[in-house]
């Protein structure tokens, strides 16, 4: 089938070399993904993985809706874009947060970080399978160089890939998987439905499969053994990377395409590394320098003609 009949959404033309506000909004997106990853880390210390999860999540999606209704109201919609959308709810939230969160809490942030570096490969490849994008030359070519940046990045914090870890490895794998499918698939759903509107109901058919995963373990939760730190750590966790970063990844995707979008995301371990080195000490060393500036410049030769 002809990417024309695949992809319903307009070709976006070329990119202009001069930063849009388009890229101000990923570079956003950037920034509160990769400082999640340390509030996540601190608030598992003091929640179960599970519990967080469910709490976290069911925050967001209620929030998410109150934004969709008081901003574009409720209307009905087509029964086979409710079975899209349903099928995106269940892998790009329902699949991802739990892949993610219990991942993370079986493995180390560095690990964690590598493993999901090759994400912007997976979502090129399978946007060009399935005749949604196309592998142009500057795309490749910014993936080459950003994809060794972000390896760099990560490996020089000295990752562990033993079997302490291999659950969460595992796991961390699965969640890159999910979020490439969920990307290239936001291109399916056409340009009738707002990227509030796309984000919202995704968030809504997913949630029930996340609480119900999450729920015994809220039901043993004990309350007052938590510290406020960890419960202030969940409600950013749910309102600003799922909630505001989500709505401004499916915009993007709808604007640019989902390979251009999806390169953005290896800038995640850059951010994970400097907020590290902010707020818990550690240093970035040479090619932990060296790596960022090659995720940068993958960006940069992204955008080019």
């Amino acid at each position: 089938m002809p990417p024309s009949a695949l992809d319903p959404v307009r070709s976006p033309a070329p990119a202009p070399r001069a930063f849009s506000s388009q890229d101000l909004a990923l570079l956003l997106a950037v920034l509160i993904w990769g400082t999640n990853y340390t509030v996540v880390k601190e608030s598992l210390a003091a929640l179960p993985a599970e519990a967080f999860m469910a709490l976290r999540f069911a925050l967001a999606a209620v929030a998410m809706a109150g934004v969709l209704v008081a901003l574009e109201g409720w209307k009905p919609l087509p029964r086979a874009l409710w079975i899209k959308l349903v099928g995106l709810g269940l892998v790009g939230h329902t699949l991802y947060q739990y892949c993610f969160v219990v991942g993370l809490a079986h493995t180390t942030a560095a690990n964690a970080a590598l493993l999901t570096s090759g994400t912007p490969v997976l979502t090129a490849l399978f946007g060009a399978a399935l005749g949604v994008d196309r592998l142009r030359r500057p795309l490749v070519l910014g993936l080459v160089l950003a994809v060794p940046g972000v390896v760099l990045i990560v490996s020089a914090r000295g990752p562990g890939l033993d079997t302490s870890t291999r659950l969460g490895d595992a796991l961390v794998l699965g969640c890159s998987v999910c979020w490439a499918l969920y990307t290239v698939g936001l291109r399916w759903l056409g340009p009738e439905l707002s990227a509030l509107r796309i984000t919202a109901l995704t968030m809504l058919v997913g949630a029930p499969g996340v609480v119900l995963l999450g729920l015994p373990s809220v039901v043993a939760l004990p309350l007052g053994g938590t510290s406020p730190g960890a419960w202030a750590g969940l409600v950013y966790s749910a309102l600003v990377p799922l909630v505001l970063a989500y709505f401004i990844w499916s915009r993007s995707v709808q604007a640019v395409g989902s390979s251009r979008t999806a390169l953005y995301s290896s800038g995640t371990p850059v951010v994970a590394a400097l907020t590290a080195w902010l707020v818990r000490g550690e240093r970035p060393g040479a090619w932990q320098v060296v790596g960022a500036g090659l995720v940068l410049a993958g960006v940069l030769v992204s955008r080019k003609r």
